[in-house]
């Protein structure tokens, strides 16, 4: 590319960024520059009067809770949406506008993004802009739920989420939970199955969700596994307090073993931890408990909340 301080440079790298929402990383490549080259292109763009910004701010973070979380649980990064005061406006909404934000410049082309689903992933996809993202695939790591018509499956999100990134996808037809092990063992064994979760162990990304224990697709995975009275007494002892994907986990982030687990077709909390960056979405104080747990057992490493389940969370100690 010519000089980059050029006018035709600067506005070649601002319509990429503005109009075309490619992320910095993104135009570096298409440009054969650096990331931080194209930062200091766009801010040239602004400072020459070329990039004019009108800020209206619908989602606004709360900085103090953000580095709290972080000082206290070691995260890699927190984003945590401010109260909202506006009627009608929800904040899992909020907190799904936000993570997008975050994300967009954490992406790069040719990554691989590993996804569960859930009311925050939910609102996390419907926030995608439209991009391109030819060279990046869109994985499910956890079978679908679809015991009530009001959810949102995961085969359904990975589709929608690799179709606004302008990717492509791979996800298989199975349920997230099984009456029996032998029967989630049959299903794992067939070969799409099993490489579609190979692929999602290499993840580059994950996004899920941070479920408590009995509301929502939690609800549908205990009624799915089809546990005895025996063995839901045996689940209750344990102390689950949340989920991810699925897996069940208690107060210190420790997976709660037995049949529903063994019964759960997806990756465990210990591969989906091993995955390079794992970004975990949740709204509310009723999220206090799995969130505390989440983050007490280190299966995330960046927290995408508002300030209410942040709040609550922080008063955990």
């Amino acid at each position: 590319m010519s000089s980059p301080r050029d006018e035709a440079s600067l506005i070649q790298v601002a319509k990429l960024y503005y109009r075309e929402n490619r992320s910095q990383a993104q135009i570096a490549g298409l440009l054969g520059t650096s990331r931080s080259n194209v930062s200091r292109m766009l801010t040239a763009a602004q400072e020459r009067g070329i990039v004019e910004i009108r800020i209206h701010e619908r989602v606004r973070r709360d900085l103090a809770l953000e580095r709290a979380l972080v000082d206290r649980f070691g995260l890699t990064a927190a984003v945590v949406a401010s109260h909202v005061h506006e009627v009608g406006v929800r904040s899992v909404d909020l907190v799904g506008e936000l993570a997008w934000t975050w994300l967009r410049e954490q992406l790069t082309d040719g990554m691989t993004i590993a996804m569960s689903w859930g009311e925050g992933l939910q609102a996390v996809v419907a926030a995608v802009t439209p991009t391109v993202m030819s060279s990046t695939e869109v994985v499910q790591l956890v079978g679908g739920v679809s015991g009530r018509a009001s959810f949102v499956t995961s085969q359904e999100l990975v589709r929608e989420f690799a179709t606004r990134l302008g990717a492509t996808y791979r996800y298989f037809h199975a349920p997230a939970g099984f009456a029996t092990l032998d029967a989630r063992r049959a299903m794992t064994a067939e070969p799409a199955i099993a490489e579609a979760l190979t692929t999602a162990r290499a993840a580059d990304l994950a996004l899920v969700g941070i479920g408590s224990v009995v509301a929502g697709s939690s609800a549908a995975i205990l009624g799915a596994v089809h546990a005895s009275a025996r063995e839901r007494q045996e689940f209750w002892a344990s102390g689950p307090v949340g989920n991810v994907a699925g897996r069940y986990f208690d107060a210190a982030g420790a997976p709660v073993r037995g049949p529903v687990d063994d019964r759960v077709l997806g990756l465990t909390l210990a591969e989906i931890a091993a995955i390079p960056t794992v970004v975990g979405i949740a709204a509310g104080a009723d999220k206090a408990d799995p969130v505390h747990g989440a983050l007490a057992g280190r299966l995330v490493d960046v927290l995408v909340c508002d300030a209410q389940a942040a709040g609550a969370v922080l008063d955990r100690g």
